[in-house]
């Protein structure tokens, strides 16, 4: 953890304190009280619980601490919108936060204003601008806030696509897509620094910083595009059982699963739905919305492999992070961002072959922050780059998402590798 901090670095934090806080204000906007109260499975939530939540995380593991004289704004919401946090108390069941019709979304703004009332104060306050811990916790609930910016507008998202008429959350205007020509390019066998930087914010699970061996790898120059996918389909991809990994294959027989999430067949044409509603499936747009499974099962189709997240992550690590990010005007991936390497961040969070697990010589922090991500390294695959939902600042190389195999919601897509 960095040294002392000052006033300087404090006003540049409450800055980004309330932007960020600022966009999720905006996310919610377009949406009526039945919109953020549905929760469509129970991997998802209510919009208004992801709202109320960081405003627990916020009161809880800063304000309680460092806030002399702070009362919480209701004992109840400890307990209601606590998400995981075993060490901090019980939680409401999670697949049951769609019935909680009470809190009603405006009394969830007035908990937002009181914890930023709250968070305002601690962060004017001189007294507080060398403590270095401080800083970080606060970094820390802001990114976590950007978290769940996402999981707002993904959760969304498939409750929307629930509902037979499509609903439209934001009327973007849709890109016409010009897909280049896939190229493979070469990545020499050596040993790379892996994890973060010591600079700059990052999550405890991407550190330490470690070092590894990877032989010659090459991998595709642009993500899979739905065209390239529809193909896999319409050759028997979802009924050849050699494809597809033994779970994967029981779960397509038991679904009846022929086609990605969100792909609509109305007569013989395609379409997909997105948050501007129910459009034709455009086939140099990348695929998006794959679950590893279907990641997994179009590399096998092609003899191909997905990269390891060393691989992603080494041929990353030197390009400027550019790409289609999150933008309530521009809720759609784009089909190119620059040369060569081409959709590393932004547009579609990309999944590796990797299992989500500790770096060597990682340690669970101390306290209830030990349970953010830690406890989740088991049974899930590690997905980089980022995607159109999102923000910007919020990725880095080594960045590392994880969800498990069978996620489908998440705005995910394909890159391809294979051995030199």
């Amino acid at each position: 953890m960095p040294g002392a901090y000052n006033i300087l670095d404090f006003q540049r934090l409450s800055n980004q304190f309330l932007a960020t806080r600022k966009i999720s204000i905006q996310i919610v906007e377009p949406l009526s009280e039945q919109d953020m109260q549905i929760q469509s499975m129970p991997e998802a939530s209510p919009t208004k619980w992801h709202l109320a939540h960081t405003c627990w995380a916020f009161e809880t593991f800063i304000l309680k601490n460092y806030l002399p004289g702070y009362k919480v704004y209701n004992p109840l919401f400890e307990y209601l919108f606590n998400s995981y946090y075993n060490s901090m108390g019980e939680q409401f069941p999670r697949a049951q936060r769609g019935l909680l019709s009470r809190p009603d979304s405006s009394v969830i703004n007035q908990y937002r204003k009181y914890v930023d009332g709250a968070m305002s104060d601690l962060l004017e306050d001189e007294k507080n601008h060398d403590n270095a811990e401080l800083y970080h916790l606060i970094q820390l609930m802001i990114n976590h806030e950007q978290q769940h910016q996402e999981l707002m507008l993904t959760d969304l998202k498939h409750a929307l696509f629930i509902n037979p008429d499509y609903p439209v959350y934001s009327p973007s205007s849709t890109p016409r897509y010009n897909k280049t020509e896939l190229q493979w390019l070469n990545f020499d066998s050596g040993l790379y620094q892996i994890g973060a930087q010591a600079e700059g914010f990052y999550f405890d699970n991407e550190g330490p910083q470690h070092q590894v061996y990877l032989p010659a790898f090459q991998l595709s120059s642009r993500l899979v595009s739905c065209g390239e996918y529809l193909q896999f389909i319409e050759s028997g991809g979802y009924q050849e059982p050699s494809f597809w990994l033994s779970e994967a294959w029981s779960k397509i027989q038991e679904q009846n699963i022929s086609s990605p999430y969100y792909w609509v067949k109305k007569g013989k044409n395609w379409h997909h739905y997105t948050l501007s509603g129910l459009l034709p499936l455009d086939l140099d747009a990348p695929v998006m919305h794959i679950n590893y499974f279907e990641a997994n099962a179009y590399a096998s189709y092609l003899n191909k492999r997905l990269p390891t997240e060393q691989e992603w992550e080494v041929a990353a690590q030197n390009m400027t992070i550019s790409g289609t990010f999150f933008d309530l005007n521009n809720l759609h991936p784009n089909t190119t961002n620059g040369e060569h390497l081409q959709q590393m961040f932004g547009e579609l969070w990309q999944w590796t072959s990797s299992s989500y697990s500790a770096y060597p010589g990682f340690k669970t922090p101390h306290g209830a922050v030990g349970e953010y991500n830690g406890k989740f390294m088991v049974n899930q695959y590690v997905l980089k780059g980022g995607s159109i939902a999102t923000p910007k600042d919020h990725i880095r190389a080594s960045y590392r998402n994880f969800f498990y195999p069978d996620a489908s919601w998440q705005y995910t897509g394909i890159r391809l590798a294979e051995n030199l």
